[in-house]
């Protein structure tokens, strides 16, 4: 089985080098010691949530926590980068896609207030809600023990993530959305990338309503791919993860 992964400040892990010690304590430090129980001798990493991970081994039980001996340091981010543009559901679905889309690999995650969403963030909502995106994907990123904590990105509207399509494009990124009604499947537009992938994919997944005409046209026009994802409707929880596992197995990153 991997080794558990606790998250330290970057300060830290970047002054950490092979053969030195570092202590893990606060909430971390307590959950490795009192939850986790780990013992001397036992296999634990350390990351800074932006790729850089620290292999260790405990060296010793502290009153607050542990002391792990640091035998190698890692810098992990994947080629392509992924980015989930979700727009905002119903009945936690949205959570749900980003959850998994974290355990898939995904870099960062975009909420997204699209015409259809029935969910709104307004007011002090949009903070409780925002911090609610920021722990679950941190709880998923420890499941998985990645070194990378995906970005939670502000809302955007669908006027501004169109701008924002527009901006990413000219910087050379390729951005899908996935749309039922399109006949350009990804796995098509995915293999004709796989020669030369961009640095970053951005997807894009509409509420339960689906993506609004208004919508595929701004994002097209702002240089954004339609994309037929399968012929089965996805949920918007899993139509993300399921075009992510797609990217993952044709342009090798798994």
């Amino acid at each position: 089985m991997t080794s558990p992964i606790f998250y330290l400040d970057a300060e830290t892990v970047e002054a950490a080098e092979p053969g030195s010690s570092v202590e893990l304590t606060g909430a971390e430090g307590h959950h490795a010691k009192n939850v986790k129980r780990l013992e001397i001798g036992e296999a634990v990493d350390l990351a800074d949530g932006q790729g850089t991970r620290l292999v260790c081994t405990v060296e010793s039980l502290e009153d607050d926590g542990l002391r792990l001996l640091v035998s190698e340091r890692v810098f992990e981010r994947p080629t392509p980068q992924i980015y989930l543009v979700q727009a905002l559901a119903k009945h936690d679905r949205d959570l749900m896609g980003i959850e998994t889309a974290t355990e898939l690999g995904v870099c960062g995650v975009v909420p997204w207030a699209a015409d259809r969403s029935i969910v709104q963030w307004k007011g002090a909502r949009a903070e409780k809600a925002h911090a609610k995106w920021e722990k679950t994907v941190v709880a998923a990123a420890k499941q998985s023990r990645r070194a990378l904590i995906p970005t939670v990105f502000d809302l955007y509207s669908t006027n501004q993530l169109a701008d924002f399509i527009r901006e990413t494009r000219a910087e050379g990124s390729a951005v899908f959305v996935l749309h039922e009604r399109e006949n350009q499947q990804l796995t098509d537009r995915l293999r004709a990338l796989s020669s030369e992938a961009p640095a970053e994919i951005y997807l894009v997944v509409g509420p339960e309503g689906g993506i609004s005409d208004r919508e595929i046209e701004l994002f097209s026009a702002a240089g954004a791919q339609p994309v037929l994802l399968g012929s089965e409707i996805l949920r918007s929880s899993t139509a993300g993860s399921a075009a992510i596992a797609a990217i993952n197995t044709i342009l090798g990153r798994w």
